[in-house]
This record gives C-alpha cells, structure tokens and sequence, in this order.
C-alpha cells in the first residue's frame, strides 16, 4: 500500500511570517536601542565625553619658575641657573619599562643608579602622566641617538631645563647649602597647604641646607601654565595658551666671595672654621668651614659612592664647623671675664697679684696650673691678657663668681642662636647655677668657676658665637644681628635684637682699656700672637686661645710630640681691626693647631689684610 504525505503550504507560509515578524520585532528593538543609546551619548553626555575628549587631546601643565639667583656683596655669582637635557619617560605611556630601558641602555647607557633614582622618583611622583627624570645631562650625541629612535619610544622624551650650579664649589658649600630633589616628606608639607602646592606643581627641586633653604620662598618664584595639544603618544603638537611664571627674586648675601675664597686657601690641610663679620652692620662676611665638599654633587642626586666617601671621611666634610661646632672658647674667653670683674669692682687695671705657675682654693689641695710652669710673675690686668696668664683669671673668676660671669657673658651672645638668617645654627652651652642643677641634678662648685675663667670646664661655644662676641665687644657693646642677607637701607640695617639689650659698661673707658690690651697680644714684646707682627698690616687687637682636647693630670706636662695629631688641642684666635674704628671681627679654631699664634692667628690675619686692603682701593 503506498503512503502519501503532502506538504501544508498555507502552514509553512504562516510559520514563516510569524518568524519573520518575531525577528523583524527582535530588528526593530535593537535599532530603536542602538538609536537611543547613540542619542543618549551624543545628546545627553555630549558635554562628559567631549571634556574628556578635550583632556586627551588638551592639557593644561604647569611651568616651573626660573630659581631666583644668588650674589656676594660684590655681585660675584655664588649660585646660577644652567641649562640641562635630561631623558624623561611617562610609565603610563609604557607598554613595557624593562624592554624600554633595555633599548634606552643599549643607545646611550642607563647604569644601576639610573634606575635605582628612576624606581624611586616613580613610586614617589606626584601626579598620573608626569614626566619621570632617567637620566640627567645627555650629550649632543645621545640626544640624538634618542631622537632618531623616538618612533620606538613611546612615552619616552629628553626635557629641557635649568639645573642648579653653584660655580664657586666648595668654597661657599656649607654656607649656601644646595638645592635637590623634593622627597616625600617635603613632599606630604608642601601638600598640606594648598597655595604652597599650587607654588610646587612643577617644582622638583628645593633648598636643602643653608641659604638656599632659609630663602626658599623668595627664590622660588610662582608657577606658570601651558595649555597644550598632544597626540595619542602625549607629544605635544601646539601650544594653545600660556601663562608664563614668576621667576624667583635674586638675592645678594653679606659675604665676600674674596674673603671665602681666601679662607679655603690659607685653610688647606687643616680641620676648622673661620668666620667674619662686618663691625657697624652684622653683615657675614665669610662662614667658612674645611673641609667642604662640592655641592654641585647632590643637585640631581648623588652616587652611593661619592656620598659614601663624604660620609665616611674621618675629617666630617659634611660637618659644619661654623655653626655645629662647639668649642671650649678656652683664652678668648679672657677679655670678657675681665671686662665682667672690671665692671663688677672686683679689680682695676693698676691691681696686680703674684703668679707661681698655679692656683689654688682654700680648703682644696688641687692646684689649677698655668700654662707658663713657673709663673708670669707680678702680672695686672693687661699683662694678663697679652701673656694669656691662667694664674690671674682663675683668681678674677672665683671673685667674680658665676652668678655674676654667666649673666655678663649672656650680653655678648654665650649660650644662645642670635643670628637672624643662619639656620641649624647651635646655641654652644653657657653655665650657670641653675644649668647645671637642672642638667646635672648637682650643685655649682668653686671649681667649675676657675675652669670657666679661662674657657673650659662645661662652657663651649661656636666659632660663630666667638665672633659675634668679638663683634659686639669691638663695637663698644652695640649689638647689630649677625646676618647674611645684605642690607640696601637704614630700615634693613636697624633689625632690632630681641630680648638683649645693648652692653652699657659702668666705666666706658674700660672699652678702649682692653682694646689696647689685645693690641698688646700682637704688638708686645711678650704677646701671645707677636708672631703676627712682621706681616702687620693694619692695628689689630687679638687673643689667642688653646682649648685641650684631652684631660692632662695635674703632676703631668703636656706633651705634643707623644700625642696622635687628633688628640692635640685646638688653637683659637679672635681679633678685630682696625683698633680704633674697628671695621671687621673674626674668629678662628683649628682643631688641633696647639699654637694660636703660628696657626690660627695667621690665616686671621691675612683674612683681615685682604678685606681692609680691597675697602681701601
């Protein structure tokens, strides 16, 4: 039997249309969708999509401002400006560092520091896309080794800029400071404020130490604005706006870069400190301290080697002796413990007393030696100061006492920072009763005032202080503020100085008394510093000082020869000239130069002949 099976056409039409209805619907949908969807997008977040269109195409980046200049009272330049191509790369704009610093490696050389300093600035950066220093001062020949390759580069770059440089060197290290990267720390400060970090967006270096650190804000300027257009690899293609920025304001320091220079010169081979000042101003003339090191080595970053080698040194060339450097101001100290017995009564220029070689207390079997064994003699005031006679101020100060020694040592500037522009500068350590109950939970003995009559025991003080002393006492006990910045007018000039009041002895004549006193430590026939009388170029009043390093025992002598060279004690010289308008003072310590007269007392000297030498042509 055959079977027939016949189609339903009507069916398969019917099946077919509401197929094609259903899937023309399902059509209809999904364009009325896409069409919404596109309007939504260009319609609705037109303005969105086309600001982060604009942000891709334009960028607005900030201008870092020309770093304000530095100038020695001369208009010698002390600290510049100098262009630098440094290689710069964008990680976002990386698809892979390691293969780029690779090729960068194999085209100009990238070392392990590079990419040490390179890791480090880019974990620390500020913001997303800011250009990342690689590597500092490209050659004409690998800037164009660069270039030629930049299609194979994306986000790498070589920037012009303006580094630091500082072309005096050592000489001014300590006293300028330097310049170097913004760490985190300083970083995290300069966000916390938001118009200092507006000032910092395009700022990457900062004053680290010394004047370029006090004057940070006057240096540094005010930031500008680019507005740009980049491509896709965030080259810039136009510039569309601009808004330059401030350049900082140049400064011009007291010092004098003759002076400094001098300083380093005459101070070659030796540890110590030399510092100057101008009589009727404050002004800083020199702040020298040696050894230095060369500041130009920190600007964009030092090796681990070299900054081993500064830090390892035994001779300490990052220490700055001028304000860190705390001394036992030993004899120096002797005019003004003798200035302080003259103007309490305790004794007058005619009293003399008999020197054996020692001292002694009552009731204490020590005896406090001088440095001559067998005594000065007869000595009175002023033989006491040129001969530098222990014998005397062990007497004055146990007659005076610290009760009195301490407060008029104060008026001077003993034990305390009265600078007005020399950060991180000590205060050096000035005793008292109440000190040394405080810091010692003892009381103040008889003993203590002979060590501080001439210099030692617990006083110390900076070869800043020193001459800041020197200063006030060739100014007639006028105070005029230590400074660096120099002073154009009479409104600069007139800082007032604070809670201490300008030295007003009983008997002004005692002034010019002990001026000539310390003319005799040169010009006497048994002064301390007659050495310097050959080269005497101008009258110059002067005290020498030797501060023991060491403890020697009472029944032993001292013994130069026997001691290692580090173990001998310092020399220390003050002076000011000329005697009767005295123009300049200074201060000297050599660490171990025993004798002021042979070391110290020259470099003084020469230091003094040059700046009086230059005023007067």
């Amino acid at each position: 039997m055959w079977e027939h099976s016949f189609r339903d056409k009507a069916a398969e039409r019917r099946l077919f249309r509401s197929r094609a209805i259903v899937l023309a619907l399902v059509i209809l949908a999904l364009t009325a969708a896409l069409i919404w969807r596109m309007t939504y997008l260009q319609i609705t977040l037109h303005e969105k999509y086309k600001d982060l269109s604009e942000n891709n195409r334009i960028q607005l980046r900030p201008i870092a401002p020309n770093r304000g200049l530095i100038y020695d009272r001369n208009g010698i330049l002390l600290a510049e400006n100098v262009p630098s191509y440094s290689l710069t790369v964008v990680p976002e704009r990386v698809h892979d560092m390691d293969q780029t610093i690779a090729f960068l490696d194999s085209l100009i050389g990238i070392s392990e520091r590079d990419r040490e300093q390179f890791e480090k600035r880019e974990r620390y950066r500020r913001r997303p896309y800011e250009p990342i220093v690689l590597r500092h001062k490209l050659s004409e020949d690998e800037i164009a080794q660069v270039m030629v390759n930049r299609y194979y580069l994306p986000g790498v770059d070589v920037e012009a800029q303006l580094v630091r440089h500082y072309p005096q060197g050592e000489a001014f290290a300590h006293v300028l400071g330097y310049v170097g990267r913004i760490n985190q720390g300083e970083q995290t400060k300069l966000d916390a404020d938001p118009e200092t970090k507006r000032r910092y967006s395009a700022t990457r270096y900062i004053g680290k130490l010394g004047a370029e650190k006090q004057y940070e804000a006057d240096l540094h300027g005010e930031v500008g604005y680019q507005k740009v257009e980049t491509n896709a690899r965030g080259r810039i293609i136009q510039v569309i706006e601009q808004q330059d920025p401030v350049p900082g304001s140049d400064i011009t320091l007291h010092l004098d870069s003759r002076l400094q220079t001098l300083a380093q010169k005459e101070m070659q081979g030796m540890r110590g400190a030399l510092v100057a000042i101008e009589v009727a101003t404050g002004g800083i003339l020199s702040l020298y301290s040696n050894p230095s090191f060369d500041p130009n080595l920190f600007v964009t970053g030092i090796s681990h080697k070299d900054y081993s080698a500064l830090r390892d040194n035994p001779d300490l060339p990052l220490f700055d002796r001028t304000i860190r450097g705390q001394y036992p101001p030993a004899s120096t100290l002797k005019p003004f413990i003798g200035l302080a017995a003259l103007d309490a009564g305790i004794t007058n220029w005619q009293e003399t007393i008999n020197d054996q070689g020692w001292f002694q207390l009552e009731n204490d079997d020590r005896l406090y030696r001088d440095w001559k064994r067998t005594g000065h003699g007869i000595v009175n005031m002023e033989r006491a100061i040129v001969e530098s006679c222990d014998t005397y101020f062990y007497e004055m100060a146990v007659r005076s006492g610290i009760d009195t020694l301490s407060p008029f040592l104060g008026q001077f500037g003993y034990g305390r920072d009265m600078t007005l522009d020399v950060i991180n500068a000590l205060p050096g350590l000035l005793p008292s009763r109440d000190w040394k109950k405080q810091r010692h939970k003892s009381f103040w003995y008889a003993g203590d005032t002979v060590n501080m009559g001439i210099g030692q025991g617990y006083m110390l003080a900076t070869p800043l202080q020193m001459a800041t002393a020197t200063a006030v006492l060739a100014n007639r006990g006028v105070w005029k503020v230590p400074r660096l910045i120099y002073a154009h007018n009479d409104t600069i000039d007139d800082i007032p100085h604070g809670d201490i009041p300008d030295i007003k002895l009983k008997d002004p004549a005692n002034w010019d008394r002990m001026y000539h006193a310390m003319q005799e430590v040169i010009t006497g026939l048994h002064g301390t510093a007659r050495r310097l009388l050959p080269n005497l170029q101008y009258p110059m009043a002067g005290k020498t000082g030797t501060a023991q390093v060491v403890g020697i025992k009472q029944d032993e002598e001292y013994d130069s020869e026997a001691l290692r060279e580090r173990l001998r004690d310092h020399a220390l010289f003050i002076a000011f000239a000329p005697v009767e308008k005295p123009e300049i003072a200074i201060a000297v310590v050599i660490e171990n130069g025993e004798s002021a007269g042979r070391t110290a007392g020259p470099i003084a000297q020469s230091i003094i002949n040059e700046y009086l030498g230059g005023a007067e042509g």
